[in-house]
């Protein structure tokens, strides 16, 4: 194992830690970290992925959403996963952390997703 794969497994690793903590802070009706967590766990998957496939992990949420487009122009597999990051950063990070404004039953949707984000991240890293 490279040390890019077991740097990335860590970080897989880290994207369930924080995936598990979202449905904690969601049974526990706080639905505003529970979708800062959830974003948290999207970003990290991501950041996984992208150091999986490029041997180098982006620097920030912006790296890493710019580097998932450019990787998903040239490999339509990455297109809805790219779709489905942009989605969480726009409402679980923007709307709904930043600006307290959301709808809970669309966010417990996302959160309980994001365990199928980081799956689909892991499975097209390989």
């Amino acid at each position: 194992m490279t040390t890019a794969e077991a740097n990335s497994a860590s970080i897989f690793a880290d994207a369930w830690r924080m995936h598990e903590g979202a449905i904690g802070r969601m049974a526990a009706g706080d639905v505003r970290d529970a979708a800062e967590k959830a974003w948290c766990a999207t970003l990290r998957a991501t950041e996984a992925l992208i150091l999986a496939r490029t041997g180098e992990g982006p620097r920030s949420s912006t790296v890493a959403g710019r580097r998932l487009r450019a990787a998903a122009q040239t490999e339509p597999s990455l297109g809805e996963l790219r779709d489905r990051y942009l989605v969480r950063q726009a409402i679980l990070h923007g709307e709904c952390f930043y600006h307290d404004y959301y709808d809970p039953v669309e966010i417990e949707q996302l959160v309980s997703e994001t365990r199928d984000y980081i799956r689909d991240a892991e499975r097209l890293s390989r």
